[in-house]
């Protein structure tokens, strides 16, 4: 059974960081590209970073870039996220998602096939 389950999310102030996990089970961990999408309440999910299967091609949303870093630990079937800086507009739960193949874009949800039950990161100002 494919699982993904995020976790390290919570209530911060602005300027604070926080490092979110996404523990996989369930498949070959190692051999799928990886994705951090959030959602606000009333919006569409959007992107925030992606990498590939072994991690050395790294992608990342605009407004994230230079704040956010993404990352994997094969051996641990862990993708994390670290965020840095956070602003009240970063706020959202956070989902993670196993990409489709290499074949897709990373920048769209739709070339996801699984997702976690999300975790919520609020940012107060």
């Amino acid at each position: 059974q494919v699982q993904l389950v995020e976790s390290g999310g919570g209530l911060v102030q602005a300027g604070d960081s926080l490092r979110l996990s996404c523990a996989a089970s369930g498949f070959t961990f190692s051999a799928y590209a990886m994705g951090w999408f959030r959602q606000a309440p009333g919006k569409e999910r959007k992107f925030v970073a992606a990498l590939n299967s072994n991690g050395d091609a790294i992608y990342y949303g605009d407004s994230v870039n230079g704040r956010f870093t993404i990352s994997r630990d094969n051996a641990k079937n862990t993708v994390y996220l670290q965020m840095r800086s956070l602003k009240p507009e970063d706020t959202a739960v956070y989902y993670c998602g196993r990409k489709i193949d290499s074949s897709t874009s990373h920048y769209v949800s739709s070339s996801y096939i699984q997702w976690g039950q999300g975790t919520q990161v609020t940012v107060s100002s």
